[in-house]
């Protein structure tokens, strides 16, 4: 059989398809969460994709403000008409009859324009005009804004008809109407003028109005599931197929487990919080290597870490210190001095470990350690020997003297090795058995720890020591606790990037 080896490059053509996909389905994700936040949005800027202006309206107290004063045009077109559906919103019959009655003035004024002296369409224009007075006043009266939650644009209607009849906002809304829509005020104004503020002014705040019925849930009609469903198929067979492929490949993880792998995605099935699609949406994005998450993952992270850093380690190490100081209060060092004494030591082999390791140190030291490092040792000491010997002043007398030199050399020479020679052998007799040596030295440090145990547990001695540990320990916390505080993060941060960058 030949194994043939699976080269670099149709490694990269097989795997070139599942970049794709990946890049597609991350795509796919990009466009529905657009759509999502664009349902979202949809009904608070409503009025801008109704007519594709741009107008900030400010009020602040007694101060108002349009900025800029007409309105700045965006948008070429409406998308209302191929939205609004999904919404369930519907025109309000009452504004949208306000309108018509409007357009059929203009009409009629047109028709007079062109067959001047006609009696009937002088008496439309009057029927007309008292009409709009009449539905003017019920306008004002009975608010059909409010069902939109768009009271603030019949305030903002009210306060133009105001100011423009009477150059005073405090005056009578319904008065104004009436004025407004009557030949009298045509006559003094000019009925271009007033028509041209009217479709300028009034008519688009009008025309923001709208109906949205409340479906049996009893929540506002919402379509958007139409919209978002063929996504939702997409998303669900792509995670269905994609989990089995993933309990299949790995051994020992079930279709459960893939799914719970793929934790994340499971927003994009769920019809609630669909705003949460952005955690799917920025992973896939990741993945796909559409972006780049790293940069933006490490910034994050050190910013995240730069922010508790200081408080992490003022709580953790005044934490760590209070502890200690509560189990001194809790009586933690007088409980180990009494337990001391109290509980027998248990020898289980009939053997002391400690003095058996230390002989056996000290037997590996005297008859391998020593001899092995003896020239060492003796090169060490006839220095130190020969330089104290040339520092005292009766030498420094003498030295000159002939063939002082070489004795002087002879006789370190011969001190240090009589010296190394009689601590090799005296250590050599401590390791020679001595029953009556062991058990008075074993009655010594027995006798030594009972007498020290018991002192300790004299009241005053454990109060003083329990008294003198918290006292240092609070002025480690006052110290060096804010010290540490107190550190430059940002500087330990670089210090930290600086050598993650060395490393790579």
């Amino acid at each position: 059989m030949t194994l043939t080896k699976i080269s670099a490059s149709s490694k990269s053509k097989s795997s070139s398809p599942q970049r794709w996909f990946e890049k597609i389905m991350a795509l796919l994700v990009l466009i529905n969460y657009a759509l999502v936040i664009f349902d979202l949005t949809y009904i608070p800027l409503r009025d801008f994709w109704l007519q594709g202006r741009v107008q900030l309206y400010l009020k602040i107290g007694t101060f108002e403000r349009e900025i800029p004063k007409l309105p700045l045009k965006i948008l070429p077109f409406s998308l209302t008409p191929y939205y609004d559906w999904v919404k369930g919103i519907e025109p309000y019959r009452y504004t949208e009859n306000y309108l018509k009655l409007v357009n059929e003035l203009n009409h009629a004024i047109d028709q007079t324009i062109n067959q001047p002296g006609d009696p009937t369409e002088d008496q439309r224009i009057d029927n007309i005009l008292a009409e709009l007075r009449q539905n003017s006043i019920i306008m004002v009266d009975q608010n059909p804004f409010e069902i939109a939650d768009k009271t603030g644009a019949l305030e903002r209607i009210k306060n133009k008809m105001r100011e423009h009849v009477f150059d005073d906002k405090d005056a009578s809304a319904k008065e104004s109407f009436r004025i407004f829509w009557s030949r009298q005020n045509w006559q003094e104004n000019g009925l271009r003028n007033e028509l041209n503020f009217f479709d300028e002014q009034i008519k688009p705040l009008i025309a923001t109005n709208y109906y949205r019925p409340v479906g049996e849930n009893g929540e506002p009609v919402n379509n958007f599931g139409l919209l978002d469903f063929p996504f939702f198929l997409i998303f669900f067979v792509e995670f269905m197929t994609r989990t089995w492929y993933i309990s299949r490949r790995h051994t020992g993880v079930s279709w459960f487990d893939a799914m719970l792998w793929r934790w994340y995605d499971i927003f994009l099935l769920v019809p609630l919080v669909r705003w949460l699609r952005i955690i799917p949406l920025i992973i896939r994005l990741n993945e796909s290597k559409l972006i780049d998450m790293k940069a933006i993952q490490k910034q994050a992270s050190q910013g995240f870490v730069a922010g508790i850093a200081q408080d992490i380690t003022e709580v953790v190490v005044i934490q760590i210190i209070n502890q200690v100081q509560s189990s001194i209060d809790g009586g933690t060092i007088r409980n180990l001095v009494m337990q001391s004494n109290a509980n027998a030591y248990i020898d289980i082999n009939d053997i002391n470990e400690t003095a058996e390791i230390t002989k056996l140190v000290a037997h590996l030291i005297v008859e391998k350690v020593l001899p092995e490092i003896r020239p060492e040792a003796e090169a060490f000491l006839q220095y130190n020997v020969d330089k104290v010997l040339t520092q005292t002043p009766a030498y420094q007398n003498i030295e000159n003297l002939p063939g002082l030199k070489s004795l002087q050399t002879q006789f370190t020479q011969g001190l240090v090795s009589q010296l190394y020679q009689s601590l090799s052998q005296g250590m050599q007799q401590l390791l020679i058995e001595d029953p009556r040596f062991n058990e008075l030295l074993e009655k010594l440090a027995d006798k030594f720890t009972k007498t020290m145990s018991s002192e300790m547990q004299c009241q005053q001695s454990i109060e003083q020591i329990e008294e003198l540990i918290n006292a240092l320990l609070d002025e480690i916390k006052i110290n060096y606790v804010q010290r540490l505080s107190n550190e430059d993060v940002e500087k330990i941060l670089e210090q930290t990037r600086a050598l993650r960058q060395e490393v790579n």
